[in-house]
This record gives structure tokens, C-alpha cells and sequence, in this order.
């Protein structure tokens, strides 16, 4: 079974509140027949995207494949928070990879967040971006350990834009008993997932690239140049990008050991009206410091979009809206009638340490994915570097292609049970209190 088919209906966006207010584009054709191209992108979510737009802008001929609509997978169902750092703690990159390559992933990380920022403006990007994330725990111990790491961003790198909030300033964003403080990020920021990407669609048209919707890949023939088979035509092209994060599928095996879809779900709360502050006093985006993150942020109508639970496998749970409400119920006890008015679930990939990875898995076709629930800032980012890549300029590729992924133990058969059991130990901690 293919994710790419598995819960939605091809070629149409789910039924979320941002494809509900997604600012329109025209669908693209379908690829039919055989064309050529410098490089040739598969997927159209942020990192394709970002990839094909920058090789456009550097003079390159670009065709983007996309089996259902750019923005249609992850890139356009996410939470909408673009964080700061990695995905991976910066003390423990350091134990890892030593101080120099913590170093340079944590520019890297700042440049991701910079560089989301800067399309959105170069490009007018109409998708709501406003700053602030707030991070918070659940206990005294939690937000010692959200203040001790601010402390080190900013006597490490000289980070200022991290807040440090007690319990009572905590509360004075998010009100929820839940929480006893942590920290709020000024440098992140929170946007509306679709209309970033379809701002991204937009601006490499305008540049030149050649988007196929409707058009699913199925073979990749690795010789120079490449031939990349679809299900009505093909593409030979010089360079080859796989861009496909969560629905890779069996294009590459290489990645696929390393990168493993999993599911995560949101749901959108009818408008709040005035009680809209009983939530978010100040319109920021939240995470916590579960395993399992709870997500969420206020919508620009005033609703409560929030992201939590996860599952394994290919098909979605038949009721969306309840596998949320029972988190969203644990930190806010009050919207447990709440009316919900879209729920919807979305397919990302994580890594085994939770860091992207990024690969030449054939003297000419290069891969990123597996963001793990941060891929606003850096997929965006790992399409720029991708793109500098082919045209030789591989420092930052190299950066986060030397970092030490692991395949996930027991390969494709295996690794959905020995995740399952993973993660109900650490759903277990997290009720526990551990």
C-alpha cells in the first residue's frame, strides 16, 4: 500500500481549515509524455518547492512532479510553527558531533528560520506570519530545564530572543493549569502552512519552473542523465532531487531505512468569540514538552487549532476529531464541548535521532527529509542547500549530510511494531509525569 493514496482522495487537499482558506491557485497539468530537464524535483511540498525555486533563480531548467497538489502532503497540513535551532537539542549535538559541527548546525538552523522569513517577503507571501513561540512544561523541573537551555543558546551563541517565563508569566500567555512556565521564543514564529507553499508554488512559476501535478513517480533509473518514470510520461534530467519526505514510498532504499512516515493529527475549534483569551492571551504559538508534543495556536478567525496524537501505519483513525480532543481536553478541561469544525490528519517522517537526513544517494540525485515535526524552517532550507549543492556550493549539504543517522532497526517490516512499543513507553512517561 502507497501513503500517497492511502487516506485521501488524489489530487484533492483534506478537508482542513487552511485548505478551507487557502489562498486559490490554478491546478497544474499532469505530465504526459517524455521531456527533459536540467534537474528534475519529485514532490511539491516545502522543500521540492524551495528547491526548484532557487535552481530556477540560478538559471537552471526545472520540472517539480507532484502526484496529487503542491502543498498537499505535510507541507500544507502542518502546525505552522517555524522554530528556532534543530530538532535535536543543541547540548546534545554537541556530545554528538563535537562543538565545531554543533556550531555550524546551529547556523544553519538560524539561517532556516531567516531565509523562511525572507521568501515570504521577497515574494509577498500572503500566509499570516506573526512571531513568538512559546515553549512550556509541566512541572518545576520541566521549566528549569527550558530555562537552563535558553541560558546556554545565549552564553554559547549569543541568542536574546528567548523570554524566560515563571509559572504566573507563563499563565499570563496560556492560562491552562497544565503548564508551569518555560520559555518564549520572539525569534520563532507561527504561519499558515498551505498559503506558504502555495506562495512558494507561485514565485518558482514565476521564476520558471515547470510544475506536473497529478503526476506520480513511480521509477527512478539512476544513470547520467537520470530517467525518472511517472505513471503517463517521463523526465530525463542531469540532476535528480527526491523531495518526497513521508511518501517516499520505494524509490530509494537508502532513505527509506533511515526515514519512517508516521501520522499526526489536527483539529480546528469553531470561532472562540471572547473566550478566545481563556486559551491565548497573546496570539503566539505553544508547544510543550511532551514526547508526543501538544501543538497549537489561534487561527487568524479566532479558533483553536490543535495538533496532538500520532499513529503508525498507513490508514488514519476513522475519528480524527476525537483522537484530539483528548489532548486538547487534558490542557484546556473547559473545551471539552467545544464544537469542532475541521480535523484532519497529515503524514510527516522522522529519523531515528531526530535530525534530517540529508543524502547523495547517486552521483546525481540528492534527498532530504525526515524533519520530525521541524520542517517549516529547515525542509525549506535543506531545498536552498540542495540547490547550492548542484551548482557546487555543497558546504551547508555537507553540514547535515555528515551528521550520523542510523537506519531504524528491523527494517521496513519491523520498524512500525518496535516504534509502536517505543512510543507507548514514552506516552507512558508522559503521563506519568516522568
Amino acid at each position: 500500500m502507497n501513503l500517497l493514496f492511502s487516506n485521501d482522495r488524489r489530487g484533492t487537499f483534506p478537508d482542513s481549515w487552511y485548505a478551507a482558506t487557502a489562498n486559490p491557485i490554478d491546478r497544474f497539468d499532469a505530465l504526459r509524455g517524455e521531456t527533459r530537464a536540467d534537474v528534475c524535483v519529485v514532490g511539491g511540498g516545502y522543500t521540492g518547492l524551495s528547491a526548484a525555486l532557487h535552481l530556477a533563480e540560478a538559471g537552471f531548467d526545472v520540472a517539480l512532479v507532484e502526484a496529487h497538489r503542491v502543498g498537499f502532503g505535510a507541507s500544507g497540513r502542518n502546525g505552522g510553527q517555524l522554530g528556532s535551532a534543530q530538532r535535536m537539542g543543541q547540548e546534545e549535538l554537541e556530545r554528538l558531533v563535537g562543538d565545531e559541527d554543533a556550531a555550524k548546525l546551529w547556523t544553519l538552523a538560524e539561517e532556516a528560520k531567516a531565509l523562511v522569513k525572507d521568501l515570504i517577503a521577497r515574494h509577498d507571501i500572503d500566509c499570516d506570519l506573526k512571531p513568538g513561540i512559546a515553549v512550556l512544561g509541566f512541572s518545576d523541573a520541566e521549566r528549569r530545564e527550558l530555562h537552563a537551555h535558553a541560558g546556554h543558546l545565549a552564553e554559547r551563541y549569543g541568542y536574546d530572543q528567548a523570554d524566560l517565563l515563571d509559572e504566573e508569566a507563563g499563565h499570563a500567555i496560556c492560562p491552562s493549569p497544565a503548564y508551569k512556565g518555560g520559555v518564549l521564543d520572539r525569534g520563532a514564529a507561527h504561519l499558515h502552512p498551505l498559503n506558504f507553499a502555495l506562495g512558494l508554488a507561485r514565485a518558482a512559476v514565476k521564476a520558471g519552473v515547470r510544475i506536473f501535478e497529478d503526476t506520480h513517480v513511480h521509477h527512478i533509473e539512476e544513470r547520467q542523465p537520470a530517467l525518472v518514470r511517472t505513471d503517463r510520461g517521463r523526465i530525463r534530467a542531469g540532476h535528480v532531487i527526491l523531495a518526497c519526505n513521508g511518501y517516499l514510498g520505494g524509490l530509494n532504499r537508502q532513505v527509506a531505512a533511515r526515514v519512517m512516515p508516521i501520522n499526526n493529527f489536527i483539529a480546528a475549534t469553531e470561532p472562540l468569540g471572547d473566550a478566545v483569551t481563556q486559551v491565548l492571551a497573546r496570539d503566539v504559538a505553544v508547544a510543550d514538552t511532551k514526547f508526543v508534543v501538544n501543538y497549537f495556536r489561534l487561527s487568524r478567525d479566532g479558533r483553536l487549532l490543535f495538533g496532538g496524537g500520532e499513529s503508525y501505519g498507513y490508514r488514519f483513525p476513522r475519528d480524527i476529531a476525537a483522537k484530539v480532543r483528548k489532548p486538547m481536553t487534558e490542557i484546556f478541561p473547559h473545551l471539552r464541548d467545544v464544537r469542532i469544525d475541521h480535523a484532519w490528519g497529515g503524514t510527516l517522517a522522522i529519523t531515528m535521532r531526530r535530525m534530517p537526513y540529508l543524502a547523495r544517494v547517486a552521483p546525481n540525485i540528492l534527498s532530504a527529509s525526515g524533519y520530525s515535526g521541524h520542517g517549516v524552517g529547515t525542509a525549506t532550507h535543506a531545498g536552498k542547500l540542495m540547490a547550492l549543492a548542484i551548482q557546487g556550493q555543497a558546504e551547508g549539504f555537507d553540514t547535515m549530510a555528515r551528521f550520523p543517522s542510523l537506519p531504524f532497526p528491523g527494517g521496513p517490516a519491523l520498524r512500525s511494531p518496535l516504534l509502536v512499543l517505543a512510543m507507548t513507553w514514552y506516552a507512558l512517561r508522559d503521563r506519568l509525569g516522568v
